[in-house]
């Protein structure tokens, strides 16, 4: 005679032997050295790993989990230095630099990597994965993203290097990273029931101390003879970052070399013309600090400021007719 002997299967979700675990670990989240003024975005991604280990499916009867499989859910809390998920914020002393960290490279506000309780990001990082042997258990490894972004704009504009130096600014995630974890087989439980662990990284960026020029041409127009000063301006344009000490010089020119004595000069000819310029109307002579001309200086806000260049070209012999140029370059000191 022939018996059968009953076999129960366990089906449905369960806690899991004792001995399954799962661990997770996350490189640090470095944006690296950044200018504060800087017109693009600036993204970085940081790399991380889950590790499930599924222990021996011993005594086999009762139960055999069919299939067996984990949730994992990675939590992400505010970190330190921040108040909000939306926009959270890097420091250093009471400085700060706004941020976020992400869960996929759209950088939406819905893709903030968060967890259950953070205010505007409660969505964790989540995903399962399959026990590798049904019977003698085994360890699983499964790698993960997150996306790290600093927006351009006036929130960065507004950040400070200190004493004109990088300055790092940053967030520890320790205590506020958290895995957390449950095993099944048919049917994939929430991610709060089951297992945790903690996991630790660091945000951070280095704010470097920056400058940019631009200047539009002077044009003194259509002259026929010098016998009095003739004036006309131009702008220099400047964005330094915010609280930051600056200066600029203007050089001799091209055809004088002379910071003291700048000259136009009609192309093809020995023929030139004497001008002057200054940070003010008929100030001082605008140069670089030697032979008694002065520099000048300024305070960076973030944003571009705006300056007067004046000219003179004083009374002097009329020179033969053409057209009569210069080029001086402008350099930004910070």
């Amino acid at each position: 005679m022939r018996r059968r002997l009953p076999l129960a299967l366990l089906l449905c979700c369960g806690a899991g032997h004792a001995a399954d675990t799962c661990s997770a670990t996350l490189s640090d989240v470095s944006f690296g050295p950044l200018s504060p003024i800087t017109a693009s975005d600036v993204t970085i991604t940081a790399s991380g790993s889950v590790s499930c280990t599924w222990g021996l499916l011993s005594p086999l009867p009762p139960y055999i989990l069919l299939f067996p499989k984990v949730v994992v859910c990675l939590n992400a809390g505010l970190g330190s230095n921040s108040l909000t998920a939306n926009p959270r914020t890097l420091g250093n002393g009471a400085n700060r630099m706004e941020y976020n960290l992400y869960r996929d490279a759209s950088y939406a506000a819905a893709s903030i990597w968060g967890g259950p309780g953070v205010s505007g990001a409660t969505t964790p990082i989540s995903f399962s994965m399959t026990a590798p042997n049904l019977v003698t258990g085994g360890t699983l490894a499964q790698p993960f993203t997150v996306y790290g972004k600093i927006a351009a704009g006036t929130a960065l504009a507004a950040v400070k290097t200190v004493a004109n130096a990088d300055t790092v600014y940053t967030s520890s995630f320790s205590g506020a990273a958290t895995l957390t974890y449950a095993f099944y087989n048919l049917v994939q439980p929430a991610c709060t029931p089951g297992g945790s662990a903690s996991f630790s990284f660091t945000a951070q960026a280095t704010a470097v101390n920056d400058c940019t020029i631009s200047a539009t041409a002077m044009n003194f127009g259509t002259q026929s003879i010098l016998s009095g000063a003739v004036r006309s301006t131009s702008t220099l344009s400047v964005r330094c970052v915010n609280d930051n000490a600056y200066q600029i010089a203007l050089n001799g020119g091209s055809v004088a070399a002379n910071v003291a004595g700048r000259q136009m000069k009609r192309a093809g000819s020995s023929d030139k013309v004497a001008y002057r310029l200054s940070a003010a109307l008929d100030g001082a002579l605008w140069g670089d600090g030697t032979a008694a001309t002065t520099l000048y200086s300024g305070t960076g806000n973030g944003a571009a400021q705006v300056l007067t260049v004046y000219g003179m070209v004083p009374a002097q012999a009329a020179p033969r007719p053409g057209d009569y140029q210069d080029t001086v370059t402008a350099t930004v000191y910070f």
